[in-house]
């Protein structure tokens, strides 16, 4: 579910060119679209986590399912730019937000040895992402015009995921002697979670991780293009970083649960931050394979450990809601780079600058995460 929500949104690296062309629209204007998306999404995201706590998970991610459709569709039809950035910014944010934090909040409320590896594993549907809908809509676009791929997707994004939701479920109850210590975690409100100093330190790292990698991630396509590389090759570097990030959730959600989510956090970070530094120095499509590989691992790598912190820290009782406002920071953050990077194209004719400032918020992100309370001590608090 999380592989057709979030492939479908971020299949719009895929249309940008095509798009501009056809329509005269800018790459700001269109990638404009991808910043509403992240704004309304997070917002969305805390609504849906709170709702996600309170009726269960599965009429949430049904209404998801619907929006989505609705969102590709009506967008595949827009006559101007503003039409284009409601549907596929409001209705498509509005749409994503019912899946990450609700899925995420779920299986974390299934497993409690393993907690790790689970939420890696769900999550990688994002990973999967870029290896299934964006090489389909590459397929579509060169085949079709873009308003027939887009309106295709958003149609089979309805046949694929109302089935689906209808399957989603919360664990069952525990038994009488289970039920007598249940593991619900700390006994904290929603309010005082919220302004305490482990979600302020979580919810910063999240938001400039998620600002770092956003601009790079959404136009490494267009830069490779930029620097002469086909389109059908340029998919390959996206699609390569989707595998690479499916890669990077297994292997640090596995190092997480034996050498500690905070370790794992710093490093996948850091890493993070030298990879796109590097994209400065990347002209040749060998060039862009290799730093795909070592990004893609580490980007995808620490996105599930935010969720894993948080269901440490305050339990399952609260998650959807504290993750979904966790992610409603991170999706401001992702609102930035496809903007800033749209802007610095249209300013500069170039990329470069777009790559050494994400590379600086990257390091602010490895500080901040250096700062992130130990559990014990929170425990204590």
């Amino acid at each position: 579910m999380t592989c057709v929500a979030i492939g479908a949104m971020f299949s719009l690296a895929v249309f940008l060119e095509p798009m501009s062309a056809q329509t005269g629209w800018g790459r700001a204007g269109i990638s404009g679209a991808m910043t509403i998306d992240f704004l309304v999404m997070g917002v969305a995201g805390f609504g849906w986590g709170a709702a996600s706590d309170r009726y269960g998970p599965r009429i949430v991610v049904l209404a998801g399912a619907v929006l989505l459709g609705a969102g590709l569709v009506l967008a595949s039809q827009a006559t101007s730019l503003l039409g284009f950035q409601f549907a596929y910014g409001v209705v498509l944010g509005l749409a994503a937000g019912a899946f990450f934090a609700p899925m995420i909040a779920t299986v974390t409320s299934w497993f409690d040895t393993g907690r790790g590896l689970a939420v890696s594993l769900v999550s990688a549907g994002m990973g999967v992402a870029p290896m299934t809908i964006s090489p389909l809509a590459g397929w579509l676009v060169s085949h079709y015009d873009w308003r027939t791929a887009m309106a295709t997707i958003g149609v089979m994004a309805w046949v694929l995921l109302i089935p689906a939701a209808l399957l989603v479920r919360l664990p069952p109850a525990p038994a009488a002697s289970e039920a007598e210590a249940p593991d619900t975690g700390p006994d904290m409100s929603l309010a005082d979670a919220l302004k305490s100093p482990q979600f302020l330190v979580l919810g910063a790292t999240f938001f400039l991780c998620c600002a770092a990698h956003s601009g790079p991630i959404f136009h490494t396509m267009s830069y490779a293009m930029f620097c002469g590389i086909s389109t059908m090759a340029a998919v390959s570097i996206y699609s390569l970083e989707g595998l690479a990030g499916l890669g990077g959730r297994l292997l640090l959600g596995v190092l997480a649960d034996r050498v500690g989510v905070k370790q794992v956090l710093v490093a996948g970070l850091l890493v993070q931050a030298v990879a796109i530094a590097a994209y400065v120095f990347v002209s040749q499509l060998s060039g862009f394979y290799l730093l795909s590989v070592i990004f893609g691992t580490a980007y995808g790598g620490v996105m599930p450990l935010y969720a894993v912190l948080a269901r440490d820290h305050f339990g399952q009782r609260i998650m959807g809601a504290v993750f979904g406002a966790a992610t409603m920071l991170s999706s401001l953050g992702m609102a930035i780079g496809p903007l800033a990077g749209g802007w610095i194209f249209d300013a500069f004719n170039a990329y470069r600058w777009l790559y050494v400032g994400s590379g600086l918020v990257a390091l602010a992100a490895v500080a901040l995460a250096l700062a992130f309370p130990p559990l014990r001590r929170a425990q204590a608090a």
